[in-house]
């Protein structure tokens, strides 16, 4: 965390764009394996890792509640000088998150073919669903704790060996896919055991950093301290929504389409679902690469720099949105020919369609995940639980069950335009709400307005001020 010399902005961007990056090859894990083994086995096959893909965003939601949490929290003693808080926090959170991994694998593995049946797991796609979860589970403990340090070693300033590490993960998922699904042909089973491997890799490089000589945030012995157990899940609680909330949204959408479509409606949305987690975790990486530098700010009480990061980052949230939208608009149909064989002409033209009318939603979703990621980073749960909430669960629900008693099945595809919609609203009137109470304390004195913003008072043309070390 140390800025000597670098503008604001370019401090922006060092930690947004590999963020956002390192969220792109998450997403793509599941994409990946999608795409071999709908080549590789069956569009049956394919329909059952969509089925089982909620299960895995419960994993990630489990390890970003604690890394969000956790690196808020670090990040603001690192402001306030607090090394050994810092160090004694995350070492607490190494700890727990590991217990919550294996707790999360025994229970699993007792009871997979009940959590299969919830998840939506028909005759058709039941075995390969199976196969899949129980070829995942032994790696669960990788995906919790990989994200959990991927995310810390941004916090301790190296956002690009996260990004390096999180590619490498990718590219060794991608050819054990090959090798696993297409060359020893282990069905579902290989591409759970080659995305489990990819995430073990990193792990055990990100204990390299922490244990190496350049690391900031290291590991101590840690002071047992519960209320700060406590403030680490409210504060990471919205965050872990934001990721729970896609395999909700599988989840609800799969069940609405098996009973008012049928089963091919769940490869068509299998296709819309792997864009839609891309999207939504492109937003999400905004939101994550932000979170250190304005915690540090808000550490450091200096509310004016925190204010002009989330000005870029509502900058870069609608860059990427109208990138997505167009993309989906022009290019639908090619990529629904990766997934689907020539011979289903029907299902590619149907799968297109209904994947530009859900695209619509791309275009807003932006601002309420950023929206919440900043309330997380200043330290205002609650508000970011209500967003996170509202456009995961309630309001999605609400929309859903409208737009399919006013439209009937095809209403499906609509309803999340109308719940990000309606959650923006929710936002917009949030932050107006935090910048009154915010404007009255000043005027009643109740807040410093800390130190000068880096970037005011350039005068004679100068280049921005640098930030404080």
């Amino acid at each position: 965390m140390n800025f000597e010399g670098i503008s604001l902005k370019k401090n922006f961007w060092r930690f947004v764009w590999p963020s956002v990056v390192a969220q792109w090859i998450f997403a793509l894990y599941t994409m990946v394996d999608g795409m071999f083994v709908a080549r590789g086995v069956s569009e049956s096959a394919l329909a059952a890792v969509n089925i089982v893909s909620p299960f895995v965003n419960f994993l990630f939601s489990v390890s970003i509640l604690f890394a969000v949490g956790t690196s808020t929290i670090v990040a603001i003693y690192l402001g306030q000088g607090k090394h050994l808080e810092a160090n004694q926090a995350n070492t607490q959170n190494l700890i727990v998150s590991a217990a919550v991994s294996l707790l999360i694998t025994v229970v699993m593995w007792l009871g997979v073919n009940p959590a299969v049946r919830f998840l939506g797991a028909t005759e058709a796609t039941m075995e390969y669903a199976r196969h899949y979860i129980l070829s995942i589970l032994p790696f669960a403990w990788c995906f919790i704790l990989s994200y959990t340090f991927e995310t810390l070693v941004k916090t301790d300033g190296y956002p690009r060996f996260a990004t390096i590490v999180v590619s490498l993960g990718a590219v060794i998922n991608c050819i054990l896919d090959y090798l696993f699904v297409m060359v020893f042909h282990w069905g579902v089973a290989g591409a759970g055991v080659a995305t489990g491997i990819s995430q073990m890799i990193p792990v055990f490089l990100y204990l390299k950093h922490f244990l190496g000589p350049k690391a900031v945030i290291r590991f101590a012995k840690p002071r047992w301290d519960f209320g700060q157990l406590g403030r680490v899940v409210k504060i990471g609680l919205s965050s872990g929504l934001t990721e729970l909330s896609a395999g909700i949204t599988v989840l609800m959408f799969n069940h609405a389409i098996l009973r008012y479509i049928g089963e091919q409606g769940v490869v068509s949305y299998t296709i819309i679902a792997y864009v839609n987690m891309i999207v939504v975790m492109s937003m999400a990486g905004i939101s994550q690469g932000i979170q250190p530098l304005i915690s540090f700010y808000y550490g450091k009480q200096d509310h004016k720099v925190c204010k002009k990061l989330l000005r870029y980052s509502l900058a870069a949230t609608v860059g990427l949105a109208g990138a997505a939208f167009l993309a989906c608009m022009g290019g639908a149909q090619l990529l629904v020919n990766v997934f689907i064989s020539k011979e289903l002409t029907g299902l590619r033209v149907y799968s297109a369609s209904v994947f530009r009318i859900f695209s619509v939603s791309f275009l807003i979703v932006g601002f309420n995940v950023v929206g919440s990621g900043y309330f997380t980073a200043v330290e205002r749960p609650k508000e970011s639980l209500v967003i996170s909430l509202g456009r995961g669960v309630v309001i999605l629900f609400a929309a859903l069950a409208g737009c399919i008693a006013l439209f009937g099945g095809e209403g499906i595809w609509w309803a999340p335009t109308v719940s990000e919609a309606a959650c923006l609203g929710i936002t917009l009137l949030l932050v107006r709400r935090m910048a009154g109470r915010e404007e009255r304390e000043r005027t009643e004195g109740g807040i410093s307005a800390g130190p000068a913003s880096p970037e005011a008072g350039n005068t004679g043309g100068t280049a921005e001020r640098t930030l404080p070390g």
